[in-house]
């Protein structure tokens, strides 16, 4: 009697290609935007710190996860990390209504003021949130109740920040609230 063969593994895909790339997008980004920096007069502007620090900051951790990565390619990868499976995989579903979110909320906060804008994330967002969970997304009543919860939370936010620590935020009317 022949002893069984072990099942031959399942070829894993090679992530390296795709990690050396962010890695070199990244430390180029970093790169750039040091570079611009750079060129920021540094007259001394908020608490001492010039316009130029936060660039400067964000340049240098953003070229810090550039060399990290380019190094872990370099050493094998991401070797020891198992193929997600299941929920672990992701949803790309549920990544494009968080995207959106957030980018219509960048987008459209100057036009529509802070509370709407805000809300509309808050609202794509749960939407996204409940997709990758594997929940339905919601009819049109769940939207609204959505909305409503967005601006019931957008809405002290904005009335703390602009009368309570005095930051402007865009408002819609003339007078800022909304």
């Amino acid at each position: 009697m022949q002893a069984p063969t072990p099942a031959t593994p399942e070829p894993r895909p090679d992530h390296r290609p795709g990690q050396l790339a962010l890695g070199i997008a990244a430390v180029l980004l970093a790169a750039g935007l040091a570079y611009g920096a750079a060129n920021i007069p540094s007259d001394a502007g908020y608490a001492g710190v010039g316009p130029d620090f936060l660039p400067w900051v964000v340049s240098a951790a953003m070229g810090l996860c550039g060399v990290l990565l380019i190094w872990e390619v370099r050493t094998g990868g991401f070797r020891n990390m198992p193929e997600p499976s299941g929920a672990a995989r992701g949803d790309w579903h549920a990544m494009v209504w968080v995207s959106a979110g957030i980018l219509g909320n960048a987008a459209l906060i100057t036009t529509i003021g802070f509370i709407l804008s805000c809300a509309m994330c808050f609202t794509l967002a749960v939407r996204g949130l409940r997709i990758s969970e594997g929940k339905p997304a919601g009819n049109a009543m769940q939207t609204v109740k959505d909305a409503v919860i967005g601006m019931l939370i957008s809405a002290p936010t904005f009335w703390l920040f602009t009368k309570f620590l005095a930051v402007n935020l865009p408002g819609l009317t003339g007078t800022g609230w909304l």
